[in-house]
């Protein structure tokens, strides 16, 4: 059996390979409202009957000034709850765990959507970004309001809102979304963190306000379901948030008891040197699982079968994430297993074409 296909145990839940869903924004809600439709039932669904294990739906905001573009979903109201239920429930009837990311977009909140062009929306749909400090994210973005002390403790309390709204939809695995320059990756580095008070300045005080986070939502989340983080690995910038500082993290958050770490890179300064190839943040994964002790999910331009095979087999992370290729192909991780002669059944309705 490849290591690629063995079930792997988070709590109480078991996914039945190591192929994920990457979070992906769709930019399809309608009215603005962030209520999931049609498409995401669509999309999210197809991609569980296609063998994926774990199926993360896009970044939804825990609150409307917390999305990255109008379009996006939310989980701020119980009609958006109630609007992911079904689409969890059917997830799951596929074989494959549901799970949703939790997002604020900090100083980030108010972009176009890649349809409409780059950059800020226009005035009239624009709303008020927050964030540690009141530095803009490029040139000619709206200048973010700081945020004061009082005010953290009031979103923290929707994103525990938030994770009760998850669990309440079905969703078996939550993520907290700690990365791409958003609030809390935001908070992190010390490129867009400049505060002076205790949620500032050294790495301990940057830390603490993510980590309170954490620490909300995981005394509300269920103890038997699992609790992931996304993080930034490192700002790729010799002055902002590192490798060495996202192995200091992530044992702060296990000792909070969250059980796996989604290790992806950058999106806090437009300007980065990434170099964007093949398995370019599997390091990250593996540095962090290896120094931190705490699996693992590897990100970024993975899209072969024995590719992924070779970064689990080896113990770089415990799982693969993938984006791009399974919009490509739904069925990727049952194509995967016919090369790697392992078993990924289809779903029964298509076995009229598996024979072919």
């Amino acid at each position: 059996m490849p290591r690629l296909f063995e079930p792997l145990e988070l709590r109480s839940v078991t996914l039945r390979n190591r192929i994920g869903m990457s979070p992906m924004c769709m930019y399809s809600c309608d009215a603005k409202d962030g209520v999931p439709n049609a498409w995401h039932m669509s999309h999210l669904g197809s991609r569980a009957s296609g063998g994926t294990a774990l199926i993360i739906a896009e970044a939804s905001a825990v609150e409307p000034e917390g999305r990255i573009s109008p379009q996006d979903a939310g989980i701020w109201s119980d009609g958006q709850a109630s609007a992911w239920a079904p689409i969890a429930a059917f997830i799951e009837s596929q074989g494959a765990v549901p799970s949703i990311q939790i997002a604020h977009a900090g100083r980030k909140a108010g972009t176009k959507r890649p349809a409409d062009g780059r950059g800020i929306v226009d005035d009239a749909e624009a709303w008020q970004a927050v964030a540690p400090s009141a530095v803009p994210f490029d040139a000619g973005w709206r200048i973010p309001h700081e945020l004061t002390v009082a005010e953290l403790a009031t979103l923290k309390q929707k994103w525990v809102d938030a994770a009760r709204r998850s669990q309440q939809a079905g969703f078996r695995l939550l993520e907290v979304h700690n990365a791409h320059g958003y609030l809390l990756h935001s908070f992190l580095s010390p490129l867009s963190n400049l505060r002076t008070d205790e949620y500032g300045g050294s790495l301990e005080k940057r830390m603490r306000f993510p980590l309170e986070v954490v620490e909300a939502v995981r005394a509300v989340w269920p103890a038997e379901l699992p609790l992931s983080v996304r993080i930034s690995g490192t700002d790729w910038h010799p002055e902002g948030w590192s490798i060495d500082d996202s192995v200091a993290y992530a044992r702060e958050l296990k000792q909070l008891g969250v059980d796996i770490i989604d290790c992806s890179s950058g999106g806090n300064i437009p300007q980065a040197d990434i170099p964007v190839g093949p398995g370019y943040q599997v390091h990250i994964a593996e540095r962090v699982r290896r120094e931190a002790g705490i699996p693992t999910m590897a990100v970024g331009m993975i899209t072969e079968a024995r590719q992924a095979e070779q970064i689990v087999s080896s113990g770089q992370a415990d799982m693969v994430l993938l984006a791009r290729e399974l919009l490509r192909e739904p069925h990727w991780a049952i194509k995967a297993a016919r090369e790697l002669e392992a078993s990924a059944p289809w779903p029964q309705q298509y076995g009229w074409a598996v024979g072919g």
